[in-house]
């Protein structure tokens, strides 16, 4: 009974934030791929913290103040961030890259997202297998707002910028500019979640703006690959009337 209640509450905030983002694809991926990668995602987790754990002494100890960034270690939420943006985009990179679905170039954050919530379920997974069924309610449903949500737009942000390397035929560069981008507001949320542990509204508020963003990027790039298929369609139709 409890291991079904930690599937239930360890797998829902994940389904229903991937149920949301599936919507923004302008060509449904097959089930069975989007399966596969969440699972990828997932695996993911456990490599992230093995590489977390021996690198924590590397990072220092948190001693971040608010009052006194000058006195701050920001190492840990830095360091930390950008080990988890580089191994779900090593994962994802390594499950889709050969995919005869990977086809088009909104798909990249399609995927990042999908992965980066498999990411989070597995720490959810986990979390509500050590707390009791009381804490583990209230801590995700916390984490439905927080932290689930974090890994999905900090990855939707690296999959934009693939998404425009393909575009612009310079994927490397785009790609280290997405990692940097997702590891700053992924620090960012943490630095703020362990500031303001009483005020969650900072942190709330700070993923408020960046879901928009990533909002606005997937219309954009729907827009774009709707003009495209347009454009596609119309060229033999103006070659008939020429």
């Amino acid at each position: 009974m409890a291991l079904l209640l930690a599937l239930t509450l360890g797998f829902a905030p994940g389904l229903i934030w991937l149920a949301f983002f599936l919507k923004e694809d302008v060509h449904p991926e097959p089930r069975a791929m989007i399966a596969k990668v969440f699972f990828i995602g997932g695996l993911s987790a456990f490599f992230a913290y093995v590489l977390e754990f021996y690198s924590k002494d590397l990072f220092g100890g948190y001693s971040f103040i608010i009052n006194g960034l000058s006195e701050a270690n920001l190492t840990p939420f830095l360091g930390f961030a950008v080990i988890e943006e580089i191994v779900k985009f090593l994962f994802v990179w390594s499950a889709i890259r050969k995919s005869p679905y990977f086809d088009e170039p909104i798909d990249a954050m399609i995927y990042m997202v999908t992965g980066a919530l498999g990411f989070a379920t597995a720490e959810n997974f986990f979390i509500v297998l050590d707390n009791s069924v009381g804490q583990a309610f209230n801590v995700i449903l916390l984490r439905f707002v927080g932290a689930t949500l974090l890994h999905a737009l900090s990855s939707a942000i690296l999959g934009y910028m693939w998404a425009w390397g393909m575009k612009k035929k310079s994927l490397p560069f785009y790609l280290f500019g997405g990692i940097i981008f997702a590891s700053f507001f992924h620090s960012i949320f943490n630095i703020l979640v362990y500031s303001f542990n009483n005020l969650l509204i900072y942190p709330t508020v700070f993923l408020a703006a960046i879901g928009f963003v990533v909002l606005y990027d997937f219309e954009k790039l729907r827009k774009e690959e709707i003009q495209e298929e347009s454009q596609h369609k119309l060229t033999p139709f103006l070659s008939d009337k020429t």
